[in-house]
């Protein structure tokens, strides 16, 4: 397990204070973030907290998860690590028909 947490469930009123001000009994808590939509700047819901070690990390995930934060039941547990490779967006370049040289043609 990891010392960062992935928290869900939260509430809109939710900031980044108030989420490190329910992880703080657990021990230290180095980063506590709050994830925004980038264009209306609300809550996704979401966020991060990032505890001093791994056994910090394990007694918040045991004691907080399916708790109470704003009036909203949270979910934690360990955050994934994101996947470094290029993106697979199926919206955008790669093949499809039309265009482009074909051997098989004049």
């Amino acid at each position: 397990m990891s010392n960062k947490l992935f928290v869900g469930g939260l509430s809109w009123d939710t900031n980044d204070v108030g989420l490190k001000e329910a992880f703080a009994s657990f021990g230290t808590v180095h980063e506590a973030k709050v994830i925004l939509d980038r264009e209306t700047g609300r809550s996704r819901g979401f966020g991060f907290v990032t505890l001093n070690d791994v056994a910090e990390a394990e007694a918040a995930t045991a004691a907080m998860d399916g708790t109470m934060l704003d009036g909203r039941t949270i979910r934690v547990n360990a955050a994934q690590e994101r996947s470094r490779g290029p993106r697979r967006d199926n919206n955008r370049g790669g093949g499809g028909g039309g265009g482009g040289y074909r051997g098989d043609r004049w």
